[in-house]
């Protein structure tokens, strides 16, 4: 009993040092709101408004349908330009592309005789000059069977999208901002509060009292966690839910219990990142590139099955990979226990290695 009472104590002085500290408030409120909201409505990945020419020589009703088939959101409308404007376009980044229609194009491919079309893409736009020139060939298709009156082909594809019909982008992008909002958080507020108290030599006055250290690390871990998680499920109430209009499939409480596994995984590493450092300036330098490297490697941005095989493996004992399989299992496609329960557990072990780390570092520090 009198080591939960500790840990009450020690925790209630976390929350009221936290509450008084006005940059980390406006951080927690910032990295849950305006960023989950900004990230969402401004990081687009899919074709949106790129700027495109049409560089027209054949002047036939087909040039000119191919024109006026380029149309938003996908597309900015065509612009008419002259053979001499398409380097100097491309040069300038007026245009992502340029669709160059040759003399005789339509007469050619009514009589039978191959036709080449040009499309030149500026691929400094990545995302969008892989897609986009997709879309364009897509396009140009369509028109030239219209004109040729081709029949339609025997087999119906019947596309069905689940989860997110209309492939909205900021229903992905949003969630995994508060995934990577509570990584952030977690591993910068346990290890930042661990470090104030080295350096305004308040830790030396709670090794005085009759306090150890797994104490002070559990009471620094749940003191956040409740932060933390609260934040995280108000903005995905508040901010994704209600702001955005991203449905949220699965149960609350779920998903809750997962965070709290989650977050207490990473904030035991912030806190061990902070033993092995001797200011907030170096804590900073390390956390960094382990924030960076973590989001990165989670499937949070990029899948993972684009990723090598090898590393694949290597990934799965970080915290955030599996996190961020739960998050999009129980909010996109309304999973229950009994199909995150197997990565509830992996996130548990993870844990637990993580805080059995961290407490024997931390009492070899105090020690020291």
């Amino acid at each position: 009993m009198r080591h939960l009472s500790n840990i009450l104590w020690l925790g209630l002085k976390e929350l009221r040092v936290l509450g008084a500290d006005p940059v980390l408030l406006v951080l927690l409120a910032y990295t849950f709101t305006v960023a989950v909201y900004t990230v969402a409505t401004g990081m687009k990945t899919e074709v949106r408004n790129a700027a495109v020419a049409v560089l027209d020589e054949d002047r036939s009703d087909l040039s000119r349908s191919l024109a006026a088939a380029l149309l938003p959101p996908q597309f900015q409308s065509a612009v008419p330009i002259m053979a001499p404007e398409v380097g100097p376009g491309l040069d300038a980044g007026r245009f992502t592309f340029i669709l160059q229609v040759p003399p005789r194009f339509e007469s050619d491919l009514l009589s039978g005789h191959p036709v080449t079309l040009a499309l030149d893409v500026d691929a400094t736009a990545m995302s969008q000059a892989g897609n986009g020139a997709s879309y364009v060939s897509q396009i140009v298709q369509q028109e030239v069977a219209k004109r040729l009156g081709s029949a339609a082909e025997p087999l119906d594809l019947v596309i069905r999208t689940r989860f997110n019909p209309n492939s909205q982008p900021e229903w992905f992008t949003s969630v995994m901002q508060v995934v990577n909002s509570t990584l952030i958080l977690s591993i910068i507020l346990p290890g930042a509060a661990l470090l104030r108290e080295r350096e305004h030599g308040t830790l030396e006055h709670l090794l005085a009292m009759p306090v150890g250290p797994l104490e002070i690390l559990l009471a620094k871990i749940g003191a956040n966690a409740l932060v933390i998680v609260g934040a995280a499920v108000l903005s995905l109430l508040l901010v994704v839910r209600g702001l955005l209009g991203v449905p949220v499939a699965g149960s609350i409480f779920l998903f809750v219990l997962c965070t709290v596994l989650f977050q207490v995984s990473v904030a035991a590493l912030g806190v061990l990142l902070a033993t092995v450092t001797s200011s907030t300036g170096q804590f900073g330098l390390l956390a960094l590139p382990a924030i960076i490297l973590m989001m990165l490697l989670s499937g949070s941005m990029t899948p993972l099955e684009s990723m090598p095989a090898w590393l694949q493996s290597v990934v799965q004992v970080l915290p955030t990979t599996q996190f961020v399989a739960i998050a999009q299992a129980i909010l996109f496609r309304g999973a229950g226990l009994e199909v995150v329960a197997g990565r509830m557990a992996a996130l548990a072990a993870l844990g637990l290695g993580f805080l059995t780390v961290t407490y024997l570092r931390l009492r070899a520090t105090l020690a020291g």
